[in-house]
């Protein structure tokens, strides 16, 4: 394995994703390690910060197939999956594919529709296929979900509900720029919106190398004891009602190993995990009272706290390469 490759793919897609995106390199660096570990991003957060910028610029970037669904109450389950019809002049039926049949998915908006809708979501996002009048169908390789959410306070809105946020890998919030951030993104679309000239940054031979390889990463157990104690610690906690399932565990495995691959080391630490650890959890739990949030107790809180009360291995040796 080439660890170099990985980093080199991080920077290339970092570089030209910057060319739209002033700032987030640290959120970038996530959603790139779960484009790389296969899994699905949602990125949530007020109207108006970029969201749907961030998963265009990504999409170009990787030169994929894609496809963009505008989430709103109206909106069917066949609207997203396609549908068979009579087609008169062959005297048959025929099928329809809708926009799930794509490389990069963006759902936007996902939670302004309606539960039945957002199930449609389910099959797809875990087990690579649709379902059609009784049909199986595969979806391509890769398959990328970004999906962006409004606060569920917002009007309008239908929150997720658990099995749905449990098939994301994580979830990730933008926040407000800086001033001088906010000053950057002025200048740079006064006169033209940068996404338009956006051009692909690696190819399709790197994306297959960096997601058939990422796991070759080497993870003692001692750092599997430190990810299985976190997970555990969700589901015995006070504050929670709901614990990290082990899809959790998985998810927060694989993300440790891509963080590393990234960082240019073909190695797990504990740091990798402690990098992603909140985004890959904090969606997958519920707290109990919904009063800790008024008490600055989010779940995504509880989780830093979690991972401030575990035990950090102080010493792990990487397997011989």
């Amino acid at each position: 394995m080439e660890i170099n490759k990985f980093q080199e793919f991080k920077e290339k897609l970092q570089r030209n994703i910057g060319k739209v995106i002033i700032g987030r390199e640290d959120k970038i660096n996530k959603i790139i390690a779960a484009f790389i570990c296969g899994g699905h991003v949602l990125l949530e957060d007020v109207p108006g910060l970029g969201k749907t910028k961030l998963a265009k610029s990504l999409a170009k970037s990787l030169n994929l197939d894609f496809k963009r669904i505008q989430f709103t109450p109206d909106i069917l389950p066949s609207d997203l999956t396609g549908i068979y019809f009579y087609n008169q002049k062959l005297g048959e039926f025929q099928f329809r594919q809708g926009p799930i049949l794509s490389n990069v998915l963006l759902a936007d908006e996902i939670n302004r529709a309606t539960p039945r809708t957002q199930s449609a979501l389910l099959e797809c996002m875990e087990e690579r296929q649709i379902t059609v009048e009784g049909n199986t169908i595969k979806l391509p390789k890769p398959f990328f979900v970004i999906a962006t959410e409004n606060p569920v306070e917002q009007f309008g809105t239908f929150p997720l509900p658990e099995a749905q946020l449990d098939r994301f890998f994580i979830r990730i919030s933008m926040g407000y720029p800086d001033y001088n951030e906010e000053k950057g993104i002025m200048d740079r679309f006064m006169l033209e919106d940068p996404l338009n000239s956006l051009t692909e940054a690696v190819n399709e031979a790197e994306i297959n190398y960096v997601m058939e390889n990422v796991v070759k990463v080497q993870i003692n157990d001692e750092v599997k004891n430190y990810i299985l104690d976190i997970v555990r610690r969700t589901r015995n906690h006070e504050m929670i009602a709901l614990g990290a399932s082990p899809r959790a565990s998985l998810s927060l495995m694989k993300g440790a190993q891509a963080i590393a691959a990234i960082q240019g080391r073909d190695y797990v630490i504990p740091e990798d995990v402690k990098t992603i650890a909140v985004e890959v959890l904090s969606h997958r739990i519920i707290l109990k009272n919904k009063s800790y949030s008024s008490e600055n107790l989010s779940a995504s809180k509880v989780v830093e706290n979690i991972l401030n009360e575990a035990n950090v291995p102080l010493e792990y040796i990487a397997l011989e390469k």
